[in-house]
């Protein structure tokens, strides 16, 4: 499985298959049943991952948060290797934004 989630379109890709979805702010509510969809539709459930890819960025902030979180959690669970977008296997996903977080200070 390949996904990236670091813009508004989220692109999924299953045994060759390639899928996008304009996600837009539904993606925390939603990401999990895009997938899962998918998966039903090739005949396969979760179990039949072998591997996941993802993005790891740059991009959303936000997209890419949540896209390393449903990743990071499914590899764990499943007990199948995790690739960042260089091929390279890795324990955890860590989202790489192409520059520091913007983090506004407390205002109090």
């Amino acid at each position: 499985m390949y996904l990236d989630t670091s813009t508004s379109i989220t692109i999924l890709e299953l045994d060759g298959r390639h899928y996008e979805w304009e996600s837009g702010r539904e993606l925390a509510r939603d990401l999990l049943k895009f997938i899962r969809d998918k998966l039903q539709e090739n005949n396969c459930d979760w179990h039949d991952l072998e591997s996941i890819k993802f993005m790891a960025g740059p991009g959303s902030f936000t997209g890419l948060r949540i896209g390393a979180t449903v990743v990071n959690s499914l590899a764990h669970d499943l007990g199948i290797p995790l690739y960042n977008q260089r091929d390279e296997k890795v324990e955890i996903i860590l989202p790489e934004y192409g520059r520091p977080a913007n983090i506004t200070p407390p205002k109090k």
